[in-house]
């Protein structure tokens, strides 16, 4: 891979990871304000290694590995690097797999944000689908599973079935995130120890990581290049953690963006699946796009407020 490619994916990247981890980032700041100097010290430097090579590098890994067995685990890591055609051979063949069942996976995490989660509006279209037709979701998941195991059923079934098993994670998923939500604000309020705090976030952490791994497949399907930076990005989250929350708070419509380009990698995911070509520089250009428009829109508000 031209050294060029990487580093743009690397970007991606490290911007994905920033963007899809900030909001949990905030909720986590509200816990470490109840820990100790030394604790949050903690969190920040060796925590970072249960982060990154355990559930940054581990995570997508296995995802690699058990889409395309038959390159084992050493395969699976190299993955793109790797010169062996055998190799690069079952990568291309079972990689819309994989991509069927992340980007279904993202495409829905950007409905449930869009018809059902609370948030700040952006535009008016956010808030008339939320308040009106938040019950839609479902409707529209519904569809979006049956177009894609309809197309796909027909071209390889295991697409259909990649497409099946990304539907299914989501659910999952999405309940145990909701969960974590509530019980880490209570955890911010409760008596535990330091030590069983940063447990505690760093279990969070790997949960809602899935996110962030999932969507780095849009990049690349080579688990260095995530490691590097989603590992970058991390750190980057970390930091604003302790350091940054309340700057991060003032900026509004973050979220909003995080969302929007998870939906659009979600959607380059599964037109990849369809064995569109997508090339490299592209969702890393959405990223950016996508991230500035709604943080110059968050810098404006921010602006107007304070020249009130």
């Amino acid at each position: 891979m031209p050294f060029t490619d990487a580093a743009i994916i690397v970007l991606g990247l490290t911007l994905f990871e920033i963007i899809s981890s900030i909001d949990n980032a905030v909720v986590n700041a509200d816990v470490l304000l109840t820990m100790s100097e030394k604790a949050r010290r903690w969190f920040l430097l060796y925590g970072i290694v249960i982060a990154v090579f355990v559930v940054r590098g581990l995570l997508p890994l296995l995802i690699v590995w058990l889409s395309s067995p038959g390159i084992g685990l050493i395969g699976a890591f190299t993955a793109t690097f790797n010169s062996d055609p055998v190799v690069k051979e079952i990568i291309e063949t079972q990689k819309p797999i994989l991509l069927a069942g992340g980007g279904l996976y993202l495409v829905y995490l950007f409905f449930y944000w869009f018809f059902v989660e609370p948030k700040e509006y952006a535009h008016i279209l956010e808030r008339h689908i939320h308040s009106k037709y938040s019950f839609w979701f479902y409707a529209v998941a519904s569809f979006v599973l049956l177009g894609v195991v309809w197309t796909t059923i027909r071209i390889n079934p295991l697409i259909a079935l990649g497409a099946v098993v990304g539907s299914t994670a989501f659910f999952i998923t999405n309940g145990f995130k909701h969960n974590a939500e509530e019980a880490e604000k209570r955890v911010a309020h409760s008596h535990l120890s330091d030590i069983s705090k940063i447990l505690y976030l760093e279990i969070l952490d790997a949960t809602f990581s899935i996110d962030g791994v999932l969507g780095a497949f849009a990049f690349t399907v080579s688990v260095p290049l995530i490691l590097l930076g989603n590992g970058l990005g991390a750190y980057v989250v970390r930091y604003v953690t302790i350091h940054g929350a309340k700057t991060v708070r003032k900026y509004r419509y973050l979220k909003n963006g995080a969302m929007y380009s998870i939906g659009a990698l979600g959607t380059i995911m599964l037109g990849e699946s369809f064995s569109l070509h997508i090339p490299t520089w592209l969702p890393t250009a959405i990223t950016f796009v996508v991230v500035g428009i709604f943080f110059w829109l968050s810098k404006r508000e921010l602006e107007a407020h304070h020249a009130l």
